[in-house]
């Protein structure tokens, strides 16, 4: 898959196979901390020369989501820079490579558009476990506000509404005050996965008993990604892009949990672990999705919502930039969002309403609220 989170698919048939075992050993169980490893973490490892150029390779292709050249240009033995360098014809020849893709692959090959390359000034050279967690987040969320244009919009945030038919069709309304914490601890959920780690049995699970919203946080903060529907490629690429800061949320304490509103085993399976690693929660009631539209489901239609609205439109073709892959299975005018909840009782820090199909909380304002969660835990002594 071309993005995967998948331990075994990033590594591939090549010569990190065998580097597994220790990976798992050293803690480095998922992609995304996988990705942050340095130079000087490689030394440490005693990497190859042959193995350092495949990790490098595969981080780029992974950014671009372009995984599935990851095993035909390990084996060519050339150095991520030399295959850069290549001409058009040369990659399409020997790689069977794409016009589309060539150009993703050599256009941002000095840009990557993940959150690794604003923060890896403060991370090369940590070890695994021992980030320092002021640097890195004062400079990623920075950069990303300045990449994002960001504007901080609150507790409650949502994006401008869309023009629909040039504003002859009303927007539907949103909710402008945060939810009651009430509201989503006593929500009943199934857990259908757990967090994905390499080495460790992990599959997609039915027929669990439910459980209490509120003991997903008793000990640690979450993210609570409340998806509209998993095979939406809005929706894949916004949990992609969340989860690929993994790292920065571990050095904040913060847990990452995708909520669903209908169960469909195929579509869990698609979803985890290769567009998200983390949690994954059933809300057959669909008690968080309520509680965004303040009791009441955000609900649009594919005419209205999507068809006539410019920003839900924009939406799709930044996500299908990504390369990734969509299906129309499921429910999917059932409007999702995010809470950010502390732990314990300490009720709800954030949350974000999807007010045009596809909006995507801002990065840099889920960093900076997670931030102040850390802030707020140091500050009383935990």
């Amino acid at each position: 898959m071309a993005g995967s989170f998948s331990v075994e698919e990033f590594v591939g048939d090549g010569v990190l196979k065998e580097f597994i075992p220790k990976l798992v050993e050293e803690g480095w169980s998922d992609v995304p901390t996988l990705k942050m490893m340095s130079s000087d973490d490689m030394e440490r490892f005693k990497l190859t020369q042959q193995q350092k150029d495949a990790m490098e390779l595969r981080k780029h292709l992974h950014d671009q989501s372009l995984m599935q050249y990851a095993d035909m240009m390990e084996a060519s033995k050339l150095s991520l820079q030399n295959l850069l360098s290549m001409s058009n014809a040369a990659l399409s020849s020997q790689f069977n490579m794409k016009k589309a893709h060539i150009s993703r692959f050599i256009s941002k090959g000095k840009n990557i558009s993940c959150a690794y390359e604003s923060c890896n000034g403060s991370i090369n050279g940590s070890k695994k476990g021992n980030l320092q967690t002021s640097d890195l987040n004062a400079k990623s969320t920075l950069d990303l506000k300045l990449n994002e244009g960001h504007i901080f919009k609150g507790t409650v945030s949502a994006k401008p509404a869309g023009s629909r038919l040039c504003g002859c069709i009303r927007t539907p309304p949103i909710v402008e005050d945060v939810a009651s914490y009430s509201s989503i601890a006593n929500v009943a959920v199934q857990k259908q996965a757990s967090e994905y780690k390499v080495g460790v049995e992990s599959k997609v699970a039915s027929n669990l008993p439910t459980m209490k919203a509120s003991d997903l946080w008793r000990e640690k903060a979450a993210i609570l990604l409340c998806i509209r529907r998993p095979g939406c490629i809005m929706c894949r690429a916004e949990a992609h892009r969340l989860y690929s800061r993994k790292p920065i949320f571990d050095a904040l304490g913060i847990q990452l949990v995708a909520v669903f509103h209908e169960q469909i085993e195929s579509e869990v399976k698609e979803f985890w672990p290769h567009y998200w690693g983390g949690v994954v929660l059933i809300d057959k009631k669909m008690g968080f999705f309520r509680a965004l539209g303040g009791g009441q489901l955000l609900k649009d239609s594919f005419l209205t919502g999507f068809v006539l609205n410019s920003q839900a439109k924009a939406n799709y073709k930044a996500a299908k930039a990504t390369g990734f892959e969509g299906n129309y299975r499921g429910e999917g005018q059932i409007k999702g969002g995010m809470f950010i909840v502390r732990k314990g009782r300490g009720g709800i820090a954030y949350q974000f309403i999807e007010r045009n199909f596809g909006d995507w909380a801002p990065i840099a304002e889920v960093v900076e609220i997670c931030n102040r969660i850390k802030n707020e835990l140091q500050g009383h002594g935990e």
